[in-house]
């Protein structure tokens, strides 16, 4: 009975560290790669993003360049679940819902005014050291865009 007890307290500790591990693959900040990126000409670039834990939920804070070439800055707190959670300071969104795939892997929506605005997905690669972000979606004048993204650990 104790080998029993200690190896599920084992195993329980693995998972643990296994889902402390999946977390922190896209936590911290990351800098854009514009050489290794395939972004929309004419859009806006997100040059800085942080995803940091705050609580029970997730903040991500973006900085960067939008098209008219002024600084860009938003936010947006909430959980990896697919609901929507509202974002600040985006001219191109007001809500923002991320769902968890699987351990490296998020899936991404965006709304403006309850309409899904952008779509895409992040995904970390294996090392930790980069992180992609593919994404399509409609501009504010509704124009069609792709972009391709990729970003480099802090």
């Amino acid at each position: 009975m104790k080998a029993r007890t200690i190896a599920l307290t084992l195993a329980l500790c693995f998972v643990a560290v296994a889902e402390c591990f999946a977390q922190d693959a896209l936590m911290g900040t990351w800098k854009l790669n514009e050489s290794k990126s395939k972004l929309a000409s004419g859009g806006p670039k997100n040059t800085t993003v942080v995803y940091e834990a705050t609580g029970d939920a997730v903040k991500v804070t973006v900085d960067g360049v939008g098209s008219d070439g002024k600084p860009t800055h938003n936010e947006w707190t909430g959980k990896f679940d697919g609901k929507d959670y509202a974002v600040t300071g985006d001219a191109m969104s007001d809500m923002r819902s991320y769902t968890k795939i699987d351990d490296r892997t998020l899936g991404l929506n965006a709304k403006k005014g309850g309409k899904t605005t952008i779509t895409g997905r992040i995904v970390a690669s294996g090392d930790g050291k980069t992180r992609t972000v593919t994404v399509s979606g409609t501009d504010p004048t509704g124009k069609t865009f792709q972009s391709t993204a990729v970003y480099d650990r802090q």
